[in-house]
């Protein structure tokens, strides 16, 4: 038998420790207000009255809250554009980063073998998503 929300969260409440008021607060640090008598609603028995089904939102609000209380807030580092502007700067232009539907020679083929496994096939150049093969050279 599966474990449902209400048993997860009933198995985190004992192995943590934490009172209802712990996880209010936990909820709060994700912006997520929930009433005393709401989360006691959760841990009662599923043949009382009173019982509520733990919804799949408020327990992923409590697992991402209870990241938040033990790692602290994830402060992010914004990307500096010259970052950003050096890597696009090493990359081929945008027309030439699709592959061009020829596949890779292999490393133990001599050289004379790929020049005429070249020869043999058909020049194809692809641009914007459309396939042009050209003729000649």
């Amino acid at each position: 038998m599966a474990l449902s929300n209400n048993d997860i969260i009933k198995k985190l409440r004992v192995a943590l420790s934490y009172k209802d008021t712990d996880i209010i607060a936990i909820l709060k640090l994700v912006d997520y207000d929930i009433s005393k008598t709401e989360l006691s609603a959760f841990f009662r028995a599923e043949d009382h009255e009173k019982y509520m089904e733990l919804q799949d939102q408020i327990l992923r609000n409590f697992l991402n809250g209870l990241v938040i209380h033990k790692r602290g807030k994830m402060e992010r580092k914004p990307k500096s554009d010259s970052n950003i502007r050096a890597v696009e700067s090493k990359l081929p232009p945008k027309e030439f980063r699709k592959p061009l539907g020829v596949k890779p020679n292999k490393s133990n083929e001599t050289s004379k073998q790929r020049k005429s496994n070249e020869t043999s096939k058909p020049n194809v150049t692809q641009i914007g998503g459309i396939r042009f093969k050209v003729k000649g050279k």
